[in-house]
This record gives C-alpha cells, sequence and structure tokens, in this order.
C-alpha cells in the first residue's frame, strides 16, 4: 500500500502540472499568452496550493485515513476534468468581448475562469500533507518521508510539464488534455479506495467517471471559438490558430486573435498593411533594381503573405522562411495556398535559423513583433549583428513592430538598438494600424533615394505596380528619426516593461485592429 501512496503522489504532482499548463492553453487560445497572462495563472495556481497544503495538513491530523484522501483526490480529480466545460461557454463569451473590447466582460471571464481552478488545484494541494502523515510511523521518520514525498511529487510535475504541451494538446485539443489527465488521477482514487477500503466505498466514485464520459461526448467536437467566417481552428504547441473567410479573403489569425497574421485572395496581392511594406527595404540605395534582389529571409514566414508578395516583384528571388510552428506551415499551404517553388522553409526558431545559416542576403525580413509577444532574444545588439553579418553589401534589415496609440518606446529602444549596429535607420508608421516599419541598411544611404527609385521604377517596363505602391507608401510616411533610448543586450532586454504597459494602455484607450 506504502508503494501505490507514492504513486497516487506522483500522479497528483503530476496532474497539477499539467492542470496549470493546459490552463494556460485553455486561457491563452482567447486572452493570448503573455507574461501577464502567466503571472496571473501561476501566481493564483500558487496560492490555490497554499491553500490546499494548508488545509491538507490540517485535514489529516483530525482524520489520518486513506480513505479520506482517497475521498479527496477523487473529488479534485472529478473537477479538474469539469472545469473546460463550465469555462467554455465562459471564454466564448470573452471571445466576442475581445472583438468588441468590451473590457468589463473580458476582465469578468477573465476572473471567474481563473476562480474556477480554486477548487480542483486546492483538493489536489491537499495529498503531499495526507501521503506524509500516512507514511509517517514515527516523528523520526518525518524528515526521510516529506522528502521523498516531495521528489516523488516533484518527479510527477516534472512529466506533467511536457506530456501536455509536447503530446497531448496538440494531438487531442486543451478539453480533452484536462479529460485524460481527470479521468488518469480518478482511476487512481478509485483504486486507492478500493485497496483501502473496500469496492462498496468505491462504486459511488465511478458515478464520477459516468459524467466525465458524458461531458466528453457530448462537447468532444465543439468549436473553441465560433467567430464569423471560421472555417479552422486548431491547436498546437505553440499557438491556438484560426483560419477565417470574409468577402473572398482568407485571413490568419492566432492565440487571443488581435490581429491578422496572414492574408490571402487568388489573384490579388495589394492587401495593404505590413506585409508589403518589406518589399521597400532595398530602395534606401541608390541605383536599385527589382533583380538586384536574390536572396531574401523572412523569420516569422506564418501563411507566406510577404513570401509570395516578394516572389511576384523580384523575379530572381530565392527565400529562406522561418517559422516556429510547424502546424502554421501546415495551414499556410492548405488554405493560403503557400506552395512555392522558390520558397525553403526552416522550422525553427528565427535566430538560431539566421546564425547557423550559410546564406548572405539582400533582405532579411523580421515578422516576428507583435505585442506582448516580443521574442526579447531578437530584439538585442546581439541579434542584430547576427543579421548585419548575414546581409550582402547592399542589404537592409526590415522589422514590423507593432505599437500602441500614442506610445513610441518600443519602436525608439528598438531603433536605438538597431543603430548601434546599422549606419542608417528610418521608420515609416503603416497608416490605419498599430504598426510600424523599422529599416536599416548595412552601408550608410539617404531617404532621398527612395523616392528618386519610385520614380524610375514607376515609369519603367515590367516593374509590379505591388512594388512601386510599397515604395510610395514608406515614402509618404516617413517619421522623424527616432529619439534615443535605451539599447537592448542579451544581459539586459527589459522587453516585458515595456509591451506590459503597452498592453495596459491598449485596453484603456480601447482600440481594436479589425478585419476590413
Amino acid at each position: 500500500m506504502k508503494r501505490y501512496l507514492y504513486f497516487t503522489v506522483f500522479a497528483s504532482g503530476m496532474t497539477t502540472l499539467a492542470a496549470e499548463l493546459s490552463a494556460s492553453r485553455l486561457l491563452g487560445n482567447v486572452f493570448g499568452t503573455s507574461n501577464l497572462v502567466w503571472a496571473a495563472i501561476i501566481g493564483l495556481i500558487l496560492i490555490y496550493l497554499t491553500l490546499g497544503y494548508s488545509l491538507g495538513g490540517r485535514w489529516a491530523d483530525r482524520s489520518p485515513s486513506p480513505k479520506t484522501m482517497y475521498s479527496i483526490l477523487a473529488w479534485g480529480a472529478f473537477s479538474i476534468g469539469v472545469v473546460p466545460y463550465i469555462a467554455t461557454p465562459v471564454l466564448r463569451v470573452a471571445a466576442n468581448a475581445f472583438d468588441g473590447l468590451q473590457v468589463g466582460i473580458l476582465a469578468g471571464a477573465f476572473v471567474a475562469v481563473l476562480v474556477l481552478f480554486s477548487v480542483p488545484i486546492t483538493l489536489l494541494g491537499m495529498i503531499s500533507p495526507f501521503a506524509i502523515r500516512l507514511s509517517m510511523n514515527a516523528a523520526s521518520e518525518a524528515g526521510k518521508v516529506s522528502g521523498s514525498i516531495y521528489a516523488v511529487s516533484t518527479l510527477g510535475s516534472f512529466v506533467g510539464t511536457y506530456l501536455p504541451v509536447l503530446v497531448l494538446i496538440p494531438i487531442i485539443g486543451t478539453s480533452k488534455t484536462f479529460l485524460v489527465f481527470s479521468l488518469f488521477l480518478l482511476f487512481v482514487a478509485l483504486v486507492g479506495l478500493g485497496l483501502s477500503s473496500g469496492r462498496k466505498v468505491m462504486l459511488p466514485y465511478l458515478l464520477m467517471v459516468v459524467v466525465l464520459a458524458f461531458l466528453g461526448i457530448i462537447a468532444g467536437n465543439s468549436f473553441i471559438k465560433n467567430a464569423e467566417g471560421q472555417v479552422f481552428e486548431a491547436e498546437s504547441a505553440y499557438n491556438y490558430i484560426q483560419v477565417l473567410e470574409k468577402d473572398g479573403y482568407t485571413y490568419l489569425r492566432l492565440n487571443e486573435g488581435q490581429g491578422v497574421h496572414s492574408i490571402y485572395k487568388p489573384g490579388e496581392l495589394n492587401y495593404g498593411g505590413p506585409w508589403q511594406q518589406f518589399l521597400a527595404g532595398p530602395f534606401f540605395y541608390e541605383d536599385t533594381y527589382p533583380e538586384d534582389v536574390s536572396r531574401m529571409a523572412i523569420i516569422g514566414l506564418a501563411a507566406g503573405t510577404t513570401a509570395r508578395q516578394a516572389s511576384a516583384v523580384f523575379p530572381n528571388v530565392e527565400i529562406d522562411g522561418y517559422e516556429l510552428d510547424p502546424k502554421i506551415v501546415q495551414v499556410g499551404i492548405e488554405y493560403f495556398d503557400m506552395i512555392l517553388k522558390n520558397l525553403n522553409i526552416y522550422l525553427e526558431d528565427g535566430r538560431w535559423g539566421l546564425t547557423t545559416s550559410p546564406n548572405m542576403y539582400e533582405i532579411i525580413a523580421v515578422d516576428a513583433y507583435r505585442p506582448p509577444y516580443i521574442p526579447w532574444h531578437m530584439t538585442t545588439k546581439e541579434f542584430f549583428q547576427v543579421v548585419f553579418e548575414h546581409l550582402s553589401a547592399k542589404g537592409v534589415l526590415v522589422i514590423n513592430v507593432g505599437r500602441a496609440p500614442n506610445d513610441r518606446r518600443l519602436i525608439d529602444g528598438l531603433a536605438s538598438t538597431i543603430g548601434s549596429v546599422f549606419p542608417s535607420v528610418y521608420v515609416m508608421d503603416i497608416p490605419g494600424t498599430f504598426n510600424s516599419m523599422i529599416y536599416a541598411t548595412r552601408q550608410p544611404t539617404q531617404k532621398g533615394n527612395l523616392n528618386t527609385n519610385m520614380v524610375r521604377l514607376a515609369i519603367s517596363q515590367g516593374v509590379d505596380p505591388l512594388l512601386v505602391t510599397s515604395i510610395y507608401e514608406t515614402w509618404v510616411n516617413l517619421q522623424h528619426t527616432p529619439e534615443k533610448t535605451i539599447i537592448f543586450t542579451d544581459d539586459l532586454a527589459p522587453i516585458e516593461w515595456i509591451t506590459n504597459n503597452m498592453v495596459l494602455n491598449y485596453v484603456l484607450f480601447g482600440d481594436v485592429e479589425n478585419i476590413q
């Protein structure tokens, strides 16, 4: 029985961490996975565990019985399985509120879902104190027993850290992941009740299995979101992925859905927005032609909008696209016609991929920034030095950066950091959006070259009009030289301080980017 007790502690620790990570995905589908959301989840989970440890220790002293412990475990396991099905309608309301940025409903839904986890996590927190109390035969064993219990529980937590994220959620989804861990832990509790108290005590708890199975069947194939025009949704190890169709256009949205990451319409390439503005970068150099761009890297390939546009305007270009999420690439191929003979897709982190690339590029496009999801390791002086070393003699770095209304701190910080490596840096704001483009050239350039190239290309034969439009939009929306601020480094890059404040301002301003 003692060995089974240790196995119980292992299973409880595994389920607790699995529930925490699955909770981040459950909430992340609507509220995103910024460090603000993570802080709320981790903080409250720790509070619930603290409460569970305290109550469990007292309860174990009053009723040091395996029956009591396994009854608590059964209710904890059952409530873990029920949470996502109770939370789903609340989250759907929140998803609609997020589209309209109804702050009151949004905040209420966020708190409500987090509160739902108070019951199961508190109950699971009681198990370790109970197990210590039941395992001790004498006070002299206290250190050994408690150390063993916490070691086994932590080992279970280790397994629970990886199993949902890397295996279950990408294969069966978040709700069913909760269900799998719930049923597993419930069977552990039932077996424990049977071994310690007999079948008669165990049998009533079988109703919990029936209820969970019923919930899994009736809600098993329901949509996580149900937005207008939605044709596809999926969960990967990295993102909640949503594909929408509206007025002949196909849109890719990720996580909370604020912002379009890719767009596609057969026979059309001019979509406005940030994608086509990457194309203007090389024309800060004088006497530049589309044929001069022979290789381009895109960090943050998504579903290939920029790659498709670059293939149309640069006749000789070879494109290396870096995308961390393989599921997004699959969606790009299936829904966005991301089948380009000149596109080489690399499923890896953009900084690592660029660092190890043997190629030199005329354009390195970074489209992996959107507050609050700023990969800090791609904002530092060391990263931009890697970019500089992979640019050809007339190469250019182009970054798409999100911003908040009247808040340019992120723009200024990135421009200052890039300017510590590159001799010329320019910024343009994309009209009607919260996006800016930062251009940095490997050689010193003048912004007037952009206008000169635009005029010449506008009257040239065989130049795609999209390229002229992109250069024109960049030229007329160039901003003043950014204010010099902090330089981000691998040792110090306080991106979270900036983006967290931007998110709060974003919510307070109530501005939303809508699909047009």
